[in-house]
């Protein structure tokens, strides 16, 4: 290892978003000396901005976030609640169903706004002694050797590690200077996100609304609002990004029967290209990838952070055995373990959401009699509609 003790660590963490903070809480209090190098201001981390992505957590990950001391930084008036779901095809009046008081839990899951999430994860580990961060810096390179490895800053810094993890989204620089490949899926479409009021309680009832030139989801959150969130080819968004908040909330307003009763835009419209991300690998030589970085989740089955802080806790925990064991954390077999677990997880998930999207975007005849169908038998056979819920919320059924 290095010697120049200021800047050796044990690990370096490469982006300081929702994954890797959460990462690095679940390290906090260890003898581990730990770095994290994000690129945003630091008034970024300690109040981030609103960015309209809203997060469905499942059961386990809010079992998580309680253990790491998260969850208490939530405010109460900004967790919704969500206890029936209802997906609907077309302009079909039939909807698949689901619906929390037919499982062993009182609610499916909860809703909380992205930059919550992340201001409560930098809370949790900003004044932990056996971490730091350094903020508003570009990484300029990332090698490793079989001893160490290697983070070059943009302050003329370089700082060695025994480990490097990479959590800087799907479009990782770090990943391609390790020269890590990943599969990319462009849908060819745009998520625009935000957050509207009603005159009408959405009952904490998810909507999933796949029509044939759009797709609208309206999630329940605290009190009458709710996260909307559409997703409509990319060379038609900027219409509807041209619109005004009057003329916007009338057409979610007109594609959803005004279910919800009159509607009201209260915050901008956040758009985001829809581009999946399969990385070849997770690790290599004391490397790791976490978060979207190593899997970029299409939005629809909201699995993005629940994955992410699964695949934190999954290498946390081998981080922890090989401590306790006297074992080196940055080891092949450390990373390897990491790496089994969590693609056993992610691929399933990654294939059958990128195969669920194929199928409700596909308006083709065919496609759409299969949709049809799809939805009618996720309603009448019971293992298959539990095995939905199970994988969607994580709870017993």
């Amino acid at each position: 290892m290095n010697s120049d003790p200021e800047n050796t660590y044990d690990i370096v963490i490469i982006g300081a978003g929702p994954a890797g903070l959460s990462f690095a809480c679940c390290l906090a209090g260890t003898d581990l000396k730990i770095v994290m190098v994000e690129r945003s201001p630091l008034e970024i981390l300690e109040n981030p901005p609103e960015d309209g992505r809203d997060i469905a957590l499942t059961h386990s990950s809010e079992q998580a976030l309680k253990d790491l001391g998260m969850w208490d930084d939530f405010p109460e008036d900004q967790l919704g609640l969500i206890r029936e779901a209802k997906v609907l095809n077309g302009r079909s009046a039939y909807v698949l169903h689901f619906d929390s008081a037919k499982t062993s839990a009182d609610y499916l899951g909860h809703l909380v706004p992205n930059y919550i999430i992340r201001r409560a994860a930098y809370n949790s580990v900003k004044d932990c002694k056996n971490i730091s961060i350094i903020a508003g810096v570009e990484v300029l390179d990332v090698t490793t050797n079989i001893t160490e490895g290697s983070v070059t800053l943009s302050d003329g810094r370089t700082l060695h590690s025994k480990l490097v993890i990479a959590a800087d989204s799907r479009f990782s620089t770090t990943r391609k200077k390790m020269g890590i490949g990943a599969q990319m899926q462009d849908f060819g479409r745009v998520v625009i996100v935000c957050e509207m009021t009603h005159t009408k309680p959405h009952n904490n009832t998810a909507f999933e609304c796949f029509h044939y030139d759009q797709t609208l989801a309206i999630l329940p959150m605290y009190g009458d609002k709710s996260s909307v969130v559409v997703t409509l080819p990319a060379d038609k968004s900027d219409r509807l990004l041209a619109m005004s908040p009057t003329e916007f909330a009338a057409d979610i307003q007109r594609r959803f029967g005004a279910q919800l009763g009159d509607m009201t835009l209260v915050t901008k419209l956040h758009p985001y290209p829809l581009i999946g991300v399969y990385a070849d690998k997770f690790v290599t030589t004391r490397f790791a990838l976490m978060g979207d970085a190593a899997v970029g989740m299409h939005p629809v089955t909201a699995h993005g952070f629940n994955l992410g802080l699964k695949g934190a806790r999954t290498l946390a925990s081998e981080i922890k055995a090989a401590l306790a064991n006297g074992t080196d954390i940055g080891a092949a077999s450390v990373l390897g373990r990491y790496q089994a677990k969590h693609r056993r997880v992610a691929r399933p998930l990654y294939v059958g959401t990128n195969a669920l999207v194929k199928l409700f975007t596909d308006t083709t005849v065919p496609g759409r009699i299969l949709r049809g169908a799809a939805l009618r038998l996720g309603n009448i056979l019971p293992p298959v509609k539990s095995r939905i819920v199970q994988q969607l919320t994580e709870i017993d059924v």
